[in-house]
């Protein structure tokens, strides 16, 4: 594909400048309280406010139903443009686009996850429902301005190592709602808990207040018209509709395979004849941290190689680590291998999710950033959708050996885009 001013360095390997060492940590622990800040949420979403109704002998069907509150992040491209348009004020404190909404939003979410605890799910089920849904979509609203000021924070050899950070510390805040508010439920009532975790929030909301707006190349939309329309003209003219096509055929694709791989792994492991227990120590306390390091290692690795090669690279890793789950499956309930298998697995997957989100980013106007980023995560969230829908009906039909080797061959498309995508050749 042609180069265009604000993609092409993002394929690149880093070139250093003076002073790149101290201002790239500056960037990167931003990074660090944009990561929590958007991952906290979410983590509440799927963790404590289970384990709340749970406890509250909330029947397992309407608990399930509750799934549907994520249905905003699969939308937010929706609304996006709205973020890319419109900017906040307040008076006597004009915060920018990028920083006002993130303000907005991180009120926000804080204000509904400290409202769980003054509602009773035996009581109140639908008030809890609703709010929980404005959890979701104050939360989704929060990432498409955080993803949006990311991109446009960071240099664009610095989107793999900012990239990877921010995935981590998405991971890491899931032990507040996770871990750290469980264990507060067994002393505290459940309106502390939530009041406490939406505590959390603070950290994010005070580094909004005295960060600096990013500054970016080009107007940004005009009009309402214009911010809708013209992510979607611009990413199409840019190189052509075909090169577009390529690019949103690539984003589907590339980790599609590695998905549909761990989408039972659970299921998977007590199936080869592992017991809970060491899922729950070996497997998942493996996981964490393999994964943890996985980003980390593989940030650091894109500022030298940049990021065409760590799609290359990384991506053959993700294929060898489906061929690992195959292996497991043929030689039965090894610890040892276990956590060697899972621990590759999930530190493959860090190294690629940082390395994809690095190049999502690479791929946005700055203009149109929200509307953008949003349109192409919620491409890449499609695979997750079908592989939780499909996996188990081939599993059943073919049994796990089989179905990794389908898993295997499913991630070789969108490896073979990338001679157009992303060739190995450096490009300057």
């Amino acid at each position: 594909m042609p180069d265009t001013p604000h993609e092409a360095p993002a394929l690149t390997a880093h070139e250093d400048h003076p002073g790149w060492r101290a201002f790239l940590n500056k960037r990167i622990l931003i990074c660090v309280f944009l990561g929590f800040t958007s991952g906290l949420p979410l983590f509440t979403l799927y963790s404590l406010l289970q384990a709340w109704l749970t406890t509250a002998h909330i029947n397992v069907k309407e608990i399930g139903l509750f799934a549907l509150i994520g249905l905003p992040y699969t939308w937010k491209f929706v609304w996006s443009p709205l973020m890319d348009r419109f900017i906040p004020r307040f008076p006597g404190w004009s915060p920018g686009r990028r920083r006002g909404w993130m303000f907005v939003t991180q009120v926000l979410v804080m204000i509904a996850i400290g409202s769980f605890g003054f509602f009773s799910p035996e009581q109140n089920l639908w008030a809890v429902a609703a709010i929980a849904a404005l959890v979701a979509f104050f939360s989704a609203s929060q990432d498409i301005v955080i993803d949006a000021y990311r991109r446009e924070l960071l240099a664009d050899t610095e989107q793999g190592l900012g990239n990877a950070v921010h995935v981590n510390a998405y991971k890491v805040a899931g032990l507040v709602p996770g871990s750290l508010s469980l264990i507060l439920a067994t002393v505290l009532p459940w309106k502390s808990v939530f009041l406490i975790t939406a505590a959390f929030m603070l950290p994010g909301l005070i580094m909004t207040l005295v960060v600096k707006e990013p500054q970016i190349h080009g107007a940004p939309p005009k009009n309402l018209r214009e911010a809708i329309v013209e992510p979607f003209h611009e990413f199409v003219t840019r190189d052509g509709w075909r090169a577009a096509l390529l690019v949103l055929s690539f984003i589907f694709l590339y980790k599609l395979g590695d998905t549909m791989a761990t989408a039972l792994a659970t299921k998977f492991f007590i199936d080869v004849g592992f017991s809970l227990a060491q899922i729950g120590v070996i497997a998942k306390a493996v996981a964490f941290w393999a994964s943890i390091a996985g980003g980390l290692l593989g940030g650091i690795a894109l500022v030298k190689i940049g990021i065409a090669r760590g799609l290359w690279i990384f991506g053959i890793l993700q294929i060898v680590a489906t061929l690992g789950f195959a292996w497991l499956a043929k030689i039965g309930p090894s610890p040892f291998a276990l956590g060697v298998l899972y621990g590759f697995e999930t530190f493959a997957t860090g190294l690629t999710l940082a390395t994809f989100t690095a190049y999502i980013a690479s791929t946005t106007d700055p203009r149109y950033t929200a509307t953008q980023f949003a349109l192409f995560t919620s491409l890449a969230a499609v695979p997750r959708t079908f592989a939780a829908a499909g996996s188990g009906y081939i599993v059943n039909e073919t049994g796990w050996f089989p179905y990794f080797m389908i898993c295997v061959a499913l991630s070789i498309p969108g490896m073979l885009l990338l001679p157009k995508i992303a060739p190995w050749r450096i490009r300057r």
